[in-house]
């Protein structure tokens, strides 16, 4: 226990002198003044709490905030009154292993939108094997942000059972999370800079063996001010997504990341079998790379356009928007070497509506044509869409001869080129007709025209 001494001037009147007098006193709770930290959570009742959405109940418990799932009810928040912006907060959490849950911060509820539905940006909790508990979901809005699919000390560090504690830092466009002192986010975002904090009890729906659960809170306290020093400074060993628009962090300079397209011009590109970029078909406004429609044609109009230099072992990402019934791709290891008529030919990361898209329901395997597959080859699994309108991440590494593809954060099909297996289902394609299919030690990375509106954005490359 801590000892704070309280220092009383009290003045004599009698001989005019100032004399000090020490009053010392004991607490077990260091005072807002003295440490700059100030509690959200009285410990005794929910005040400066107020609940939206669902009806889970919330009550406290010795000290805790408890909050427990009812049947047939949508997701529950407990929100904070007042909305911050830049804090660290800190916080300690046991949860059901069957329940999931969550703590929002810089979330937004208003009835203009959705019906004052909570949305923004939350601190997973997860229990499952998945054991993603740390990682940034952005609620009711575009999904996963920052998954802890490569993060094991993290997925580690949470304790089935037992209280964890988060340190949650939201520093102008920073956001990092630790999960029991071990770091496991690291998300650059500028889309809400302001909001609340809630507390999550997850919708059970209406199942109703797990009506009953519970997921309790206790120490919640926030700082506001002197964040510059008491923030964390440096690299905590973790990757960092940066989802600002087309741009490169410090980080990501010094991890070797290099912007394919700076969101201004065409710079780094031409068109397929072209020494310049297309002058018609494509269009860069706003910060994105669009192709035009043209009636759903491949190749028809400015045609595929693809990058100036090769690439061998890397790791690439973008994002891209779709119109509904969309179809379009991203192609690696192009040569151009095969002069097709239509499209440049190469290994596709396929893009596709696939609810209004014909080509869903085709290719030599079911289900190699959707979105993120490897095209008419190898189906992807296990993928989070976001709809035509929103942005979608697209990840393709490859390294030697192993492929992977990701979509949104998660792995969806990986392979090896040139492996029996590959060459097998090469034969059983289209691609069967060009020799050595998908085997170049190098090549361009390419965008195509399928004559459908497709935008793409933050265009970002490094060499393995």
């Amino acid at each position: 226990m801590k000892h704070f001494i309280n220092i009383k001037k009290l003045t004599v009147v009698a001989t005019g002198m100032v004399v000090l007098v020490l009053a010392a006193s004991c607490s077990s709770a260091p005072s807002v003044e003295k440490t700059g930290w100030y509690q959200l959570f009285n410990g005794k009742d929910l005040s400066g709490w107020v609940q939206k959405n669902g009806t889970a109940e919330y009550k406290v418990e010795n000290g805790e905030i408890v909050g427990t799932t009812v049947l047939k009810s949508p997701n529950s928040f407990l929100c904070t009154e007042k909305e911050f912006d830049n804090f660290i907060l800190e916080l300690e959490f046991k949860v059901d292993s069957q329940l999931n849950s969550g703590v929002q911060i810089r979330s937004i509820s208003s009835p203009l939108v959705m019906n004052g539905r909570v949305h923004g940006y939350q601190v997973e909790i997860d229990p499952s094997p998945r054991a993603w508990t740390g990682g940034i979901y952005d609620e009711s809005r575009r999904g996963w942000l920052y998954t802890l699919a490569d993060n094991e000390p993290a997925r580690n560090a949470f304790r089935q059972g037992e209280w964890n504690k988060f340190r949650i830092e939201a520093i102008g466009d920073t956001i990092r999370t630790w999960i029991n002192d071990v770091p496991a986010s690291w998300l650059l975002d500028n889309l809400t800079p302001k909001g609340l904090i809630a507390l999550q009890v997850h919708s059970v729906g209406d199942d109703a063996s797990k009506v009953g659960l519970q997921v309790r809170f206790r120490n919640i306290r926030i700082r506001t001010d002197s964040l510059d020093f008491y923030g964390f400074h440096g690299d905590p060993g973790i990757r960092q997504v940066n989802m600002i628009p087309n741009t490169l962090s410090d980080w990501e300079k010094n991890h070797g990341w290099k912007l394919l397209f700076d969101g201004k011009t065409s710079n780094g590109w031409r068109g397929a079998y072209k020494n310049k970029f297309p002058e018609k078909g494509w269009k860069i406004a706003d910060g994105m790379l669009t192709v035009l429609p043209s009636g759903g044609a491949e190749s028809a109009n400015g045609g595929d356009i693809v990058t100036v230099d090769k690439y061998s072992d890397f790791d690439l990402t973008l994002e891209f928007k779709i119109t509904r019934g969309a179809n379009s791709g991203i192609k690696y290891f192009v040569t151009e070497s095969e002069h097709n008529k239509g499209s440049a030919i190469g290994l596709e990361y396929q893009i596709l509506d696939d609810e209004n898209h014909p080509d869903a329901k085709l290719g030599n395997h079911e289900g190699s044509r959707t979105l993120a597959s490897l095209y008419d080859l190898i189906k992807a699994t296990n993928k989070r869409v976001n709809a035509p309108g929103e942005w979608n991440q697209a990840r393709i590494v490859s390294r030697g001869n192993h492929v992977e593809h990701w979509l949104n954060g998660f792995k969806v099909l990986e392979y090896e080129r040139g492996s029996a297996e590959f060459r097998k289902l090469v034969s059983e394609s289209k691609y069967k007709v060009w020799k050595n299919f998908g085997e170049a030690p190098e090549g361009h990375i390419l965008l195509q025209d399928h004559g459908d509106e497709v935008s793409f954005r933050s265009i970002k490359i490094k060499q393995l």
